[in-house]
């Protein structure tokens, strides 16, 4: 009996360290804010601590939400240290009766599952803020700046403003202007936590500003945004016809410039004149300068496309890729382009450009 006994005992405790040996993955929250508004997109960090080497990724999945989309799914896991892993996963709660999902990690080698570990849904105070606010834009973020901005006549009646927003940790694809009809998103970019909108509407004419209002969370309060309605005549001017290939004045330049050249060219040829030897050769010369296809080369990514060639210019865009443009003008540190690819005029700074 005792031998029996002592046999169990011995079992036990080998399966105990056994069950405690094979046990290699520990999840744990590393991050979850304490409320989450409408609308508001929250991060959630994930925490993994894994005891073993012999594993070749971890896969995660969520079940059992409500009213709150996972918007990176496939995230993938970040190696931080030896034996911890971290992920960060966005949510976006729709509406007050949500459910976060549960979380559900497992550590794989060769296809097969080694270990599997569970985190059940966190709790989150919800609010609904800015209800009956007519200026509130429905994006909550940790930081909104207005980067740029324009306004040129649309009609005889209204104006287009288009603004280009950076925003960290924020709804900026919920972005709207409440009591203008027309609107829209014209570009919008999400890499994680920032994002970057392009966003364009309409107003009367006579409009002179529009404010909007954003939910700050870092201070907890909302937070105005001035947009000056400053009608860009200069745009106009610069925008339209400031192709200096396609002007009349230049085409006629350029045609005066040949013309005299041959009829310098014909007189020399008559009279065979020292005098009409220098004049053919200047003519020449100003005909082949005024007749030379402009220089091209490249727009590096992320350079800022001017209205005017002056420091304190209105940013037309910003370019995203490398742009093969055709050079104009050259002024004040500043390099008038054509765009080859998009077909845009403005000005770039002289450090913005590299030739092929």
């Amino acid at each position: 009996m005792k031998k029996t006994f002592y046999l169990i005992i011995l079992l036990n405790i080998f399966l105990s360290i056994n069950l405690f040996a094979a046990k290699n993955l520990y999840l744990s929250y590393k991050k979850v804010p304490n409320q989450a508004y409408k609308n508001q997109k929250i991060e959630i960090i994930v925490k993994a601590l894994i005891t073993t080497d012999n594993f070749d990724t971890l896969s995660t999945s969520f079940s059992d939400s409500s009213n709150a989309n996972v918007l990176n799914p496939n995230s993938s896991w970040r190696k931080v240290s030896n034996d911890t892993y971290e992920n960060s996963y966005y949510f976006k709660i729709k509406q007050g009766n949500f459910k976060l999902p549960n979380i559900s990690v497992k550590l794989l080698s060769n296809g097969s599952v080694i270990d599997i570990s569970d985190l059940s849904s966190p709790s989150l105070r919800y609010s609904d803020i800015g209800t009956g606010d007519t200026r509130f834009s429905g994006v909550i973020a940790d930081k909104f700046v207005l980067k740029a901005y324009k306004t040129k006549q649309y009609n005889n009646k209204e104006a287009l403003t288009i603004i280009d927003v950076d925003a960290l940790n924020s709804n900026l694809e919920d972005f709207k202007l409440q009591g203008i009809t027309e609107q829209g998103i014209s570009n919008i970019k999400d890499e994680g936590g920032t994002q970057n909108l392009v966003y364009y509407f309409v107003t009367p004419i006579y409009e002179k500003k529009v404010v909007i209002t954003y939910y700050n969370l870092a201070t907890k309060s909302f937070k105005d945004i001035r947009i000056p309605l400053i009608l860009q005549n200069e745009l106009v001017s610069t925008q339209t016809d400031l192709n200096p290939n396609d002007s009349n004045f230049e085409k006629y330049k350029k045609i005066f410039s040949i013309v005299i050249f041959v009829i310098l060219l014909i007189l020399l040829l008559v009279k065979r004149n020292k005098i009409l030897m220098i004049l053919t050769l200047f003519a020449f010369i100003i005909a082949l300068l005024y007749n030379l296809p402009n220089s091209k080369g490249i727009v590096k990514k992320d350079s800022y496309i001017y209205i005017l060639p002056t420091k304190n210019s209105t940013i037309f865009f910003k370019v995203d890729s490398n742009q093969n443009i055709e050079v104009l003008q050259r002024k004040n540190g500043f390099i008038k382009v054509l765009g080859l690819d998009n077909d845009f005029i403005g000005w770039i700074k002289e450090d913005s450009f590299e030739t092929n």
